[in-house]
């Protein structure tokens, strides 16, 4: 039986981890579907946040340590996200640019949501245990 956190970071590593090679990020004008293998910043971010989730899993037992790599990723994905809203605003006006938004655009936030459920139920615990070791 794992922890609500632990359950958490698995959506959140399958959102960044299995999930964008589902759907693409965007429709270009000419109808081909841009996913994010093809540009190298937006493969290594998703890598990061997918490594980092699996990391947080993996400490499980550390929680301070799962709390801090949880920031980390949520700010990550917020990087990410930045990145995918520059490019459908400020690129616009190109020719063969986005034309239609993916599912993919909106995984960042699927996994930002994630992540700060399972921080908060992470800081439920360390305040749980805080407060038994008060009582000893």
């Amino acid at each position: 039986m794992f922890r609500i956190q632990t359950y958490y970071l698995i959506a959140s590593l399958i959102v960044t981890g299995a999930l964008p090679f589902v759907f693409p990020l965007w429709t270009d004008a000419t109808g081909k579907s841009f996913y994010f293998m093809m540009d190298i910043a937006y493969t290594a971010l998703f890598g990061l946040s997918s490594t980092l989730s699996l990391l947080s899993i993996l400490s499980h037992t550390k929680r301070q340590q799962q709390f801090v790599m949880g920031r980390l990723n949520i700010i990550l994905n917020l990087i990410l996200l930045g990145l995918f809203v520059y490019r459908t605003l400020n690129l616009s006006g190109e020719a063969a640019t986005v034309s239609e938004k993916g599912i993919g655009m909106f995984l960042p936030i699927f996994s930002i949501v994630l992540l700060v459920l399972a921080n908060k139920a992470i800081k439920k615990d360390e305040d749980l245990v805080k407060s038994v070791d008060r009582l000893r």
